[in-house]
């Protein structure tokens, strides 16, 4: 009786983790459309950024100081020292600031489910980077599982360059094509960026874990991007970072942003960590591109072709492939489930 108590226990975690899991990669995938719709109403990227990390801000601290109580609570927490405030300020510079600016930058001239694939080369730019700075030696197992997905990558975005016109409208200023580069390029950076953070936040996730190292690095990158709102729109004289034109659902939107698919997303995924372990929590958020391709179809009205399907599954299926060469350690898979597109 025991047994079979203990086994139907297992298998209700198993279902509530993968649950958990998967709802946070969709809600994670909904910022790239949400984000898009405010374009369509007249709001440029910093002001974008700027109402999510304003409206999401509170949340952040609040969670950084629940996840502090716990900590001390447990007797595991500590007081920040000097440095590691420093730290952290770096961890959210990369993470979160200059990461979320730049993808939202590049989301104004590509397509949700070109972004979307283009952030899931996280693991690989890790890779490279750790091979590069750490002296990590590469196998020939990850070599193709990197190529795989960079095929796909590039699969999505011949995806794009053919829908040019259609997926780059609201970019003005610039001929449909460059758009498509320009915003390749900037969404390319902001996963660089985001694999910084990554690679450096190890140590710090070791002893204040993924949610309070969440909340308090969230908490620096909410200042800086708020800081630079505010530059934004003195320097320009009011052309950009504006709201007072924008209609109540672009406010509604940044609401819908700041919470479904920004605060909310990081607590059902470290919830679903916690009940099935970070590898098949990850494994459970590829759910989140395809989710990006069908809201990015049905609210935005972008084409879904078999170009975008095959890039998208091959851009998985390396990525798959490559997490179970790789074998992460157990702190950075944590990190790399709990915060998987976050930018």
């Amino acid at each position: 009786m025991t047994d079979r108590a203990a086994t139907s226990d297992f298998h209700r975690y198993r279902t509530q983790g993968l649950i958990f899991a998967v709802a946070g990669a969709i809600a994670f995938s909904g910022k790239a459309v949400v984000a898009k719709l405010m374009y369509r109403m007249g709001a440029d990227p910093f002001t974008v950024v700027g109402l999510r990390m304003l409206m999401a801000f509170p949340m952040f601290l609040a969670m950084a100081w629940w996840a502090g109580r716990q900590q001390q609570a447990s007797g595991t927490g500590g007081r920040l020292t000097r440095r590691q405030m420093w730290q952290i300020v770096g961890l959210g510079f990369c993470g979160y600031y200059l990461a979320s600016t730049l993808d939202f930058m590049g989301l104004k001239y590509i397509s949700a489910s070109l972004e979307r694939a283009i952030l899931y080369l996280n693991p690989t730019i890790v890779l490279i980077l750790s091979a590069l700075w750490l002296g990590h030696v590469v196998r020939w197992q990850q070599v193709l599982a990197m190529a795989l997905s960079y095929i796909g990558v590039v699969i999505v975005w011949l995806h794009d360059w053919d829908a040019a016109a259609l997926v780059a409208k609201s970019a003005h200023d610039l001929d449909a094509h460059h758009a498509i580069t320009l915003g390749s390029v900037l969404v390319f950076l902001s996963a660089v960026s985001y694999a910084v953070y990554l690679m450096g936040s190890g140590q710090l996730v070791q002893k204040f874990g993924s949610m309070r190292l969440v909340g308090l690095a969230s908490c620096a990158a909410c200042g800086m991007a708020l800081l630079q709102w505010w530059a934004v729109g003195y320097l320009t004289h009011g052309q950009q970072g504006q709201v007072a034109h924008l209609p109540w659902q672009a406010w509604a939107l940044s609401a819908l942003n700041a919470t479904c698919c920004t605060v909310l997303p990081v607590w059902l995924v470290m919830r679903g960590v916690q009940l099935v372990g970070a590898s098949m929590a990850s494994q459970a958020g590829m759910v989140g591109p395809l989710s990006t391709i069908w809201m990015a179809a049905w609210w935005l009205g972008e084409p879904v072709t078999w170009r975008l399907l095959v890039g998208t599954a091959t851009v998985l299926a390396g990525i798959v492939i490559l997490s179970r060469a790789s074998q992460p350690a157990k702190a950075q898979a944590v990190a790399v489930a709990a915060t998987r597109a976050k930018a």
